[in-house]
């Protein structure tokens, strides 16, 4: 196992990098300009959404909206992108705070969940479009190439929520198919994505 060694306090002088620092390779980063939706398709504009990798990360970075209280959402294709409607089962729940101290809560959310559900699965909800406001987060889609088991995603997310909360928020689903999972879309329930960055990465075998 490789170990980081340090000469003296300086990051130039550190010898060695472990190897789990080594096997996140970036992939393709999106940036959004008033963009109706964000797409990552296998094959297309250097995007690598296949065998290559069992594990793919999703980094999103000031995700902002440019309608108020809206929900960020994905969607996956098994067709290079032609629709986006692979049938999912998920779960959905968050915890949630706001600035005066006075509202708190963990709960379950049936109303954003998917029960083999075609549609889009919600991973951000109530997201602001004050200047300030945004949503940050990180889902992972496990294995997408098989064609023998379903595809599992993992996502965690915290929104500055509309009315000023702070909303911590978890997904997790399958999507239902043995098809190859190639292609990836992100959008607002409503409006456009303001702005905001999307990066692939691709995780290696250990």
């Amino acid at each position: 196992m490789s170990i980081v060694t340090y000469n003296n306090r300086s990051i130039a002088n550190i010898s060695a990098i472990p190897g789990a620092a080594k096997s996140l390779t970036h992939i393709k980063t999106l940036t959004a300009s008033s963009s109706a939706t964000l797409s990552f398709v296998n094959g297309s504009s250097d995007v690598v959404l296949d065998s290559t990798y069992p594990i793919y990360v999703f980094k999103f970075i000031n995700m902002h909206p440019a309608s108020n209280s809206v929900i960020f959402q994905f969607n996956l294709s098994a067709d290079s992108g032609s629709n986006y409607n692979v049938t999912k089962t998920s779960t959905y729940f968050r915890a949630f705070h706001n600035e005066g101290g006075s509202s708190t809560n963990l709960v379950y959310q049936t109303s954003h969940d998917l029960a083999q559900g075609t549609g889009v699965q919600d991973l951000a909800q109530g997201i602001g479009n004050d200047n300030d406001q945004c949503t940050v987060g990180t889902l992972h889609l496990f294995n997408p190439s098989s064609t023998t088991f379903v595809k599992h995603f993992i996502s965690r997310f915290n929104t500055y929520e509309a009315s000023d909360f702070s909303i911590d928020q978890y997904c997790a689903g399958y999507a239902n198919t043995t098809s190859a999972i190639d292609a990836v879309q992100f959008n607002m329930s409503s409006g456009n994505i303001d702005a905001g960055t999307i990066k692939l990465y691709g995780l290696k075998d250990s």
